[in-house]
């Protein structure tokens, strides 16, 4: 039986104004507080909920209650949004 002959695919360009353009702006490495702002914010965090726990709801701030979880996992949270901005 006779062989089929194999077809090139041509390599697909897109049109110039659909080509994403990269700028020496968007490759630029994050500064060096941006990695130490989210560290000490997760250290924060935890501690604050360490503390929390550990007192009975006592400390850090009493008069907040079970607040003080929201501050605790919000300083969490906040270094995971800062983190997807380093580079």
């Amino acid at each position: 039986m006779p062989k089929s002959s194999v077809r090139k695919k041509k390599i697909y360009t897109p049109p110039a104004e659909l080509r994403p353009t990269t700028t020496t702006t968007s490759r630029r490495p994050s500064p060096v507080w941006v990695p130490a702002l989210a560290v000490t914010l997760i250290t924060a965090g935890i501690g604050w909920l360490v503390v929390f726990y550990l007192s009975q709801g006592l400390y850090p701030v009493n008069s907040w209650g079970y607040w003080n979880l929201a501050v605790g996992f919000g300083a969490m949270v906040a270094s995971l949004g800062i983190l997807s901005k380093w580079r």
